[in-house]
């Protein structure tokens, strides 16, 4: 039996329909993979131009004191861990900058040794220097060692195991209980490069 007009027509509305909605769900999917994609590239560019920038700053800064500060990698050796009872500094260098007091922000390049003559951690690598630590958050042999000190300064610091890391000590190369020394060269603060709102925003989403 044939199949009256209105049910032919009926079921041809149902079918564009269905393809309508069909075609609407692989358009939606289809922007948001684009949107993905896209944001992603925006993403790449940004993490990329961030890199680039830091290792602008942290090459700039290396051109300017590398050839002074890699000298003082001589001054590592071994010395006795029981002759160090108290907070010991050196000036081999003073600077001509502002003085540096115990609010003041400042930044620095620094080697640091055990008494075995170990180096445990340094701002030199590769031939060049790491992008500088700065003030806050350090031990206190260093924070109450550098105090007097004018931007520009080099010193020596030997600190006592009770102003480093006293009995719980740091890792492998810092046993409980060890003294420390380290050379260190203070420089105005210097302004990290700031990161894209876009990188913050998909860090904090991530987090």
């Amino acid at each position: 039996m044939a199949t009256p007009v209105s049910q032919r027509i009926g079921i041809w509305f149902i079918a564009i329909v269905l393809a309508l909605g069909t075609f609407g769900s692989f358009l939606v999917m289809g922007l948001n993979v684009k949107n993905q994609t896209t944001e992603q590239e925006d993403l790449q560019k940004a993490y990329t131009k961030y890199q680039k920038d830091v290792s602008d700053q942290t090459k700039s800064l290396s051109d300017k004191y590398f050839a002074e500060f890699s000298t003082y990698a001589s001054l590592v050796s071994e010395f006795t861990a029981s002759d160090v009872t108290s907070l010991v500094k050196e000036d081999l260098k003073v600077g001509d900058g502002a003085e540096i007091k115990a609010d003041t922000e400042y930044s620095a390049y620094y080697i640091g040794w055990n008494p075995k003559g170990v180096v445990f951690d340094q701002s030199i690598s590769d031939g060049a220097l790491k992008a500088p630590i700065n003030s806050g958050g350090l031990i206190t042999g260093w924070t109450e060692g550098v105090i007097g000190m004018k931007m520009g300064g080099v010193r020596v610091l030997t600190i006592p195991s009770d102003k480093a890391y006293g009995s719980k000590g740091s890792g492998d190369n810092i046993p409980p209980n060890t003294p420390l020394k380290f050379v260190i060269m203070v420089i105005p603060k210097v302004e990290a490069v700031t990161m894209p709102d876009i990188l913050v925003k998909y860090y904090m989403s991530a987090s």
